[in-house]
């Protein structure tokens, strides 16, 4: 019976670090795409600008299955896997996926004050890039922290 426990913590870790990060970015992204549409209105010789930032909370979907990757290619998830190993899928999993569904949901809410200033004229695109950056940091960290369990795997 431990070893369908096991199997199934794993599994669980794995599943939450694609979901949660996956629904971060889409929740980010669809923030940037709405103040997109809203700038639009305004300005629409800066699409350019508003898609890369739109585009920029994205990144959290692709840390979480990174970290899919970066653990089930280690982990060999089966019967013969200790309840260690699997609470540490889980608990990376956990890690990574709150990580980057918060950081991307915040990183969408810079981004769309920077496209709706920018659609009123303001010249921070490069601004509103490097104070985006500070929420994808704790995204890196995270990802960097699942890197650092999948070796112990």
């Amino acid at each position: 019976m431990e070893t369908n426990v096991t199997v199934i913590l794993a599994y669980t870790g794995l599943a939450l670090m694609v979901m949660l990060s996956g629904i971060g970015s889409a929740i980010g992204t669809a923030m940037g795409g709405n103040a997109t549409v809203g700038a639009l209105k305004k300005r629409d010789d800066a699409f350019g600008n508003y898609m890369l930032l739109s585009a920029l909370p994205g990144t959290q979907g692709l840390y979480g299955f990174g970290g899919f990757f970066i653990i089930n290619g280690k982990a060999i998830i089966g019967p013969e896997m200790t309840m260690t190993q699997a609470l540490a899928i889980l608990a990376a999993g956990l890690i990574l996926g709150a990580v980057c569904l918060i950081s991307a949901i915040r990183q969408g809410s810079v981004c769309a004050n920077g496209i709706a200033a920018i659609g009123s004229g303001h010249n921070v695109f490069g601004n509103t890039m490097i104070l985006a950056v500070f929420p994808e940091l704790y995204a890196i960290i995270a990802f960097a922290a699942t890197f650092i369990i999948s070796q112990s795997l």
